[in-house]
């Protein structure tokens, strides 16, 4: 009975899409399940959707049976798809949290960042959101495992070029 109350006050998210003024998507997480045509169907039919409407218009959309949160950043939108009694202030934040947290990463986020470093971008997601639900909230804890993670990779990197020198394979 504890889990469902905790269950009714947190978001449930669907699926995150980040995607440019041109219509590309270029991120994409699940945390429902959905065949691959369901999925192109659905990205395509939102993608289309936000960017036929006006940037004064409100970011928030029923449909089907969810509610769709976005918000434009630059040159990139982010939509998240909540359930329909979900708080959508709350998600919005969250996308901007993300946002926040990609601009502290990469210094002003921009399309071409999510491009080449797309594994980063969905790391800094994992850390935020896992199978739908927040996990993490501070700012300050996702920066240090976000630091730690690349400690880590530069580490594994070293060692590997050390491998390589000794013809260790």
């Amino acid at each position: 009975d504890n889990l469902r109350v905790r269950r009714e006050r947190l978001s449930m998210i669907h699926y995150m899409l980040l995607f440019s003024r041109q219509g590309k998507l270029r991120l994409q997480k699940w945390y429902t399940a959905a065949s691959q045509k369901d999925k192109k169907r659905t990205t395509r039919e939102l993608i289309t959707t936000i960017l036929s409407r006006k940037s004064k218009m409100c970011n928030f959309l029923e449909w089907k049976d969810l509610k769709i949160v976005y918000k434009r950043y630059a040159s990139l939108y982010f939509l998240a798809a909540i359930e329909k009694d979900d708080n959508e202030l709350i998600t919005l934040e969250l996308v901007h949290r993300y946002v926040e947290l990609l601009d502290k990463y990469f210094g002003s986020v921009c399309e071409l960042d999510i491009i080449f470093n797309f594994e980063k971008a969905y790391f800094i997601l994992d850390e935020l959101i896992i199978g739908g639900e927040i996990q993490e909230t501070s700012k300050k804890n996702v920066v240090k495992a976000i630091a730690a993670q690349d400690m880590l990779q530069e580490e594994t990197e070293a060692i590997r070029g050390v491998l390589d020198e000794m013809g260790i394979p």
